[in-house]
């Protein structure tokens, strides 16, 4: 951290899993704060979400595309519970249609990311991936309200009630 203007780290899949234990866990031990967050997803993966068999997802289909877009929009939900500016990375693979990326890029702000970025290093390299570097560094510099999830000291059934409810949607807790 001392000798980079930004750090990167992939905390591992999925906001509720990884992102909540690096912000929970990590940025509390290590006494920092992240300054955004990034998620990553593809067309595909996104209308996997919405119910399109696994064969057919080379084939455009916006109707799931707005069923599936929920599990991007949770996650954004998380990262803003957290008080993070939050980028939405599509992935960017030959059989998405330009139809298809503008539909998620505006679900995704739609559901709250600040900015959605194409990222084309599939099929560009290094320089498909120039503009969400770009947009990494714009949201590094806005100023955010990074918390955690539960004060230091909170106990273990009140760090399990605010994962369950804040980051799963619970309506609470059976001990």
């Amino acid at each position: 951290l001392k000798l980079a203007d930004y750090v990167i780290t992939e905390a591992g899949f999925a906001a509720d899993l990884g992102f909540q234990k690096f912000c929970d866990i990590v940025c509390r031990t290590g006494g920092f704060a992240p300054s955004a967050a990034v998620l990553v997803t593809t067309v595909r993966a996104t209308k996997s979400h919405g119910g399109m068999a696994f064969n057919d997802l080379q084939n455009e289909d916006l109707d799931a595309l707005r069923r599936g877009i929920d599990n991007l929009s949770a996650h954004i939900e998380i990262v803003r519970a957290y008080g993070l500016p939050c980028v939405v990375s599509i992935n960017n693979f030959p059989t998405d249609t330009d139809a298809e990326i503008a539909l998620i890029e505006e679900l995704a702000v739609g559901a709250g990311a600040e900015t959605v970025v194409v990222n084309r290093a599939f099929a560009e390299g290094g320089k498909g991936a120039i503009d969400l570097a770009n947009a990494v560094v714009e949201a590094c510099e806005r100023p955010n309200t990074f918390d955690f999830l539960t004060p230091t000291g909170a106990g273990l059934k009140g760090q399990i009630d605010a994962i369950a409810t804040r980051l799963y949607g619970a309506d609470g807790v059976d001990y």
